[in-house]
């Protein structure tokens, strides 16, 4: 039985993010549709001491159909200003000593100008951080059609799953019945009860990007998220 999940691009997620990917058998990086501006694509959260503050990649928004893999950043130096940001807000944190050699190159060796690949960049290390190896693909990667549920459908019959595990929020538009039909099951991402970990600058914030989390628990990371917390 094989495990897929279809999500887009976004920049150092958080950790239900990873918890998703590690619950599948492979994971497609939904590149070619539409930008989407103040979004998860070029931006996320971390904790300071000023409270939670976002991240944000800049970037060229040409036109309203914009896609995420033809989106390019229009400010170069954001690596520097990330990087610093980071440095001082997470340098009382346990693990940023462990970390920082990984995640200095990540930012400072940056060259890339599409933000997808900036993203994959981001999300490939941190796979290899938490161990986690399952197998990543983009959705330019196969053929596409027009339609959405009849597009993620076509995109599913292509990698051959038998189960589409997708986060909660998808609900709201899929059409459950065309999966059955296809002979694909349906499984929901349950990202409730999270368990707390050690975090700088309280109050507790579950919703921020996966760094905050490997810098405060290092190799122990991985425990905080719980896998396999599905509903069929």
């Amino acid at each position: 039985m094989k495990k897929v999940a279809v999500l887009q691009s976004n920049y150092i997620p958080w950790k239900g993010y990873f918890d998703i990917i590690k619950s599948v058998d492979e994971f497609i990086i939904y590149d070619d549709v539409q930008f989407t501006k103040n979004d998860w694509r070029n931006r996320n959260k971390i904790k300071t001491h000023k409270g939670v503050e976002w991240l944000t990649i800049p970037v060229r928004h040409n036109n309203l159909f914009q896609k995420i893999n033809e989106t390019k950043i229009s400010d170069k130096n954001w690596t520097k200003r990330h990087w610093k940001t980071i440095t001082i807000n997470y340098a009382k944190s346990k693990f940023i000593d462990q970390y920082k050699d990984v995640f200095e190159e990540l930012y400072l060796g940056c060259t890339d100008e599409l933000l997808t690949k900036i993203n994959f960049r981001f999300i490939k290390a941190i796979n290899q951080i938490l161990q986690i190896q399952t197998k990543m693909t983009f959705s330019s990667d196969y053929e596409l059609i027009n339609g959405k549920n009849e597009r993620l459908l076509f995109l599913l019959k292509q990698a051959k799953a038998d189960v589409y595990v997708s986060g909660p929020a998808a609900k709201n538009y899929i059409i459950e019945k065309e999966f059955k039909n296809e002979n694909i099951d349906i499984q929901w991402m349950d990202y409730s009860n999270y368990p707390i970990y050690n975090q700088l600058y309280p109050p507790f914030e579950h919703g921020v990007s996966i760094i905050d989390l490997i810098f405060n628990e290092g190799p122990d990371a991985i425990k905080f998220i719980n896998i396999n917390r599905i509903e069929a």
